[in-house]
């Protein structure tokens, strides 16, 4: 029999390696099932996984896709560190959106600079707003953060669709239900012609500078960690649970709002009954496979991008189903936990606890 046992201290080496062979993994199992589908295993690595980046618009898409997910897994990065648990940044992001298409649709006739600045403000608020209600409970009444956030996000869903079906629905949209599309001044500008990258990947990029900074060269980001780390050690140093918690949910709530108002304000230009394909969630793995480092996550964020584009070029070029995608971003975070329990454990034999009685003679009980 094997039992896991704790290693006395992880590889360091090992920690930064599994990413690359979690996906390497992924990559064999993919080919693998390729071969079940009754697909060529190489036409489908290629199709999956190089073609999308070898067109400048490839690339273009690559970094699209790339944004929100990078938003959204550096503030949940932040605060896993801290043993916060955000589970709910698909519906921050949503109630962003919304925040922020409302500012375009009421200044919609307004033609001015300081739309887009109070557009992503209003963003940022709004995805604080909806997070604020997950660390409120949790701080006041010890709730559970991952279930409280997590049904929030369903509950943003339904409000965005009360929202264009309802009062924000295009009058002259042929009663489709979607608001009105913004205005040119409401919109991200682009930043290299003929693709669809906008600024809000420029944004992205400061973000996860500051965010290293933050955890990096600051007392607040220094306490986080040391919450996480060591959860006695920073009760013993006076730091407060209380104020870690709201920190790491307004921070993750505001990026995740953000990357609502790039959705929108990006190759959305409006507000529809659905504004995200689940980047909230699967920056979750993100955020994990770029070992909740700032830069490690921009790094996932481009891997879970090409995942995403991959598998609409699969479903288009090879008949696939849509699932794919799901399916390679479940066996990378299934290798990725795999690879986490080794470096932390490892198999040692289990000897019996039993061990076989003496006998002893009545000379030695009596002395």
């Amino acid at each position: 029999m094997l039992r896991l046992e704790l290693r006395p201290e992880p590889s360091r080496l090992m920690m930064f390696a599994s990413p690359m062979l979690a996906a390497l993994a992924m990559l064999l199992t993919g080919s693998i099932l390729f071969s079940f589908l009754g697909q060529d295993p190489l036409q489908g690595f290629y199709v999956y996984f190089i073609k999308p980046a070898t067109t400048l618009y490839g690339i273009g898409e690559l970094l699209l896709k790339a944004t929100p997910l990078t938003l959204c897994g550096v503030g949940l990065a932040l605060g896993f560190r801290a043993n916060v648990w955000n589970i709910g940044a698909d519906g921050q992001l949503t109630m962003g959106a919304i925040a922020g298409g409302c500012v375009a649709l009421y200044f919609q006739d307004v033609d001015s600079a300081w739309i887009l600045p109070l557009m992503i403000l209003a963003g940022a608020l709004g995805g604080m707003a909806w997070a604020a209600i997950p660390a409120l409970l949790r701080t006041r009444f010890n709730t559970s953060e991952i279930l409280v956030s997590l049904m929030l996000v369903y509950v943003a869903y339904l409000y965005l669709s009360y929202l264009v079906h309802g009062p924000l629905r295009d009058p002259d949209g042929f009663n489709f239900p979607q608001s009105k599309m913004f205005a040119d001044a409401a919109l991200l500008p682009i930043l290299v012609e003929g693709l669809r990258t906008n600024a809000a990947f420029l944004v992205a990029l400061l973000l996860t500078v500051g965010a290293w900074f933050f955890s990096t060269r600051t007392f607040a980001g220094y306490r986080m960690q040391v919450s996480g780390m060591a959860p006695a050690a920073a009760v013993y140093a006076g730091f407060s649970e209380q104020r870690n918690v709201w920190l790491a949910f307004m921070i993750s709530g505001a990026m995740a709002g953000m990357a609502g108002v790039g959705e929108v304000a990006g190759p959305i230009g409006q507000l529809q009954p659905s504004v995200s394909p689940g980047y909230g969630f699967a920056a979750i793995i993100v955020a994990y496979v770029g070992r909740l480092h700032p830069v490690g996550v921009l790094l996932a964020a481009l891997l879970m991008s090409l995942l995403y584009i991959g598998g609409e070029s699969a479903q288009m070029e090879m008949q696939l189903p849509s699932a794919i995608t799901g399916l390679f971003q479940g066996m990378l975070l299934f290798y990725l936990l795999a690879a986490d329990l080794f470096i932390h454990y490892r198999f040692k034999p289990a000897h019996s606890s039993a061990t076989r009685a003496t006998p002893v003679s009545r000379g030695e009980i009596a002395s």
